[in-house]
């Protein structure tokens, strides 16, 4: 790719962003109820390739049941509100109450609460006995402190997520998480991330992760480039992982590491891009945020907007326009991409001819 002179001692390469980018049609078509949407990570296969982001405005243990039921899979956020405390309702309403600068300090007040390895193990069985495939996350500050207790309680997947994790995080204050040496002593699968890079990329799936997140997450809520001057358009970004995967397929002799776009996902169009753009599943915030049935309440934040020291994410107001299951099914009542995530990309496939995800990630794009 041609570098673009930013200066005389800079230069740049040109990224693109969902928005930049649109698919093509093909010569054929299809019936969307002759599309396949199924998607399967490990031992563990879903109904759809769609990830509930761990974040406290849309997965409570109850959502994340219900996500589960849908046939996706709905990851519990284990540093959030359920894990500090036994009844977090009076919390979600009094915040749903304060705006700007207010709802930021009672964000900071409220995860100052420690986390309590009990509630870890109540949350984990709470999904467990439901029956659903049980995903949680940590932070990669946290997960040496408290992945005993999440493997311990039954989680079926383990995602370590946080704005940027990489495989050789060094630090001077404390000894820092050996992401294969972690790996390889779990007995679950783990997907890790954010990264947004080829190089980084390669160097997490060489863990032994059997998924990479794409991107910083955040999506509407995010303010990580206002603040620390840090983003990658997520079209670009996939599809350098993509190549990743498929260097490493050939480098580790054929281990297929699943490629998560996590970010800049807010409507319908976004997952059928990401898909075409390599990805093999999407982690999905904010639409969900416009649910009736979430806990957010109309809001939306993520663990970047209660950080102590600097907060870089906005707690951002949606309105609602329907049930978490009429946000994924639909039928929609709007023509914005906000309802009927799942039918979308059905239609998308069918528009362009092909009835399997993995085939649709060689479909045509073009930049706009």
């Amino acid at each position: 790719m041609t570098d673009i002179e930013i200066g005389r001692a800079k230069r740049a390469r040109r990224a693109y962003s969902f928005d930049d980018v649109a698919i093509v049609p093909s010569r054929r078509t299809r019936d969307p109820e002759e599309v396949s949407v199924d998607w399967q990570i490990d031992a563990y296969r879903f109904e759809m390739p769609i990830l509930a982001a761990p974040m406290d405005s849309v997965m409570s243990p109850q959502t994340a049941i219900a996500f589960g039921k849908h046939g996706g899979l709905g990851v519990l956020n284990l540093e959030g509100i359920w894990t500090r405390y036994d009844d977090p309702e009076p919390l979600l309403a009094e915040l749903a109450e304060l705006r700007g600068e207010d709802a930021t300090r009672k964000l900071q007040e409220i995860y100052t609460e420690p986390i309590k390895p009990e509630l870890i193990t109540e949350r984990v069985r709470e999904v467990r006995e439901s029956g659903v495939t049980v995903a949680a996350s940590l932070s990669p500050q946290r997960t040496k402190e408290f992945a005993g207790t999440v493997v311990d309680a039954g989680v079926d997947m383990f995602v370590i997520r946080g704005t940027t994790v990489s495989a050789e995080h060094v630090s001077s204050q404390a000894e820092p998480l050996n992401l294969k040496q972690f790996i390889y002593e779990l007995d679950v699968p783990v997907i890790v991330g954010g990264c947004a890079t080829h190089q980084a990329a390669l160097h997490l799936m060489r863990t032994g992760a059997a998924g990479v997140l794409v991107g910083f997450g955040g999506g509407a809520a995010h303010t990580t480039r206002k603040v620390l001057g840090v983003a990658v358009p997520m079209a670009s970004a996939v599809a350098d992982v993509a190549a990743a995967r498929r260097d490493y397929l050939d480098e580790s002799g054929g281990r297929y590491v699943h490629v998560i776009a996590d970010g800049s996902i807010g409507r319908s169009g976004d997952v059928s891009k990401a898909i075409a753009c390599g990805a093999d599943a999407v982690m999905v915030g904010s639409p969900f945020a416009r649910a009736t049935d979430v806990p957010g309440r109309g809001f939306h934040w993520g663990a970047e907007a209660h950080h102590p020291e600097l907060p870089r994410g906005e707690r951002v107001q949606f309105e609602p326009v329907g049930t978490l299951e009429q946000i994924l099914f639909g039928p929609s009542s709007v023509a914005d991409g906000t309802m009927n995530l799942v039918g979308a990309l059905r239609r998308s496939m069918a528009t362009t001819g092909y009835t399997e995800l993995k085939e649709f990630q060689r479909v045509e794009v073009v930049v706009e």
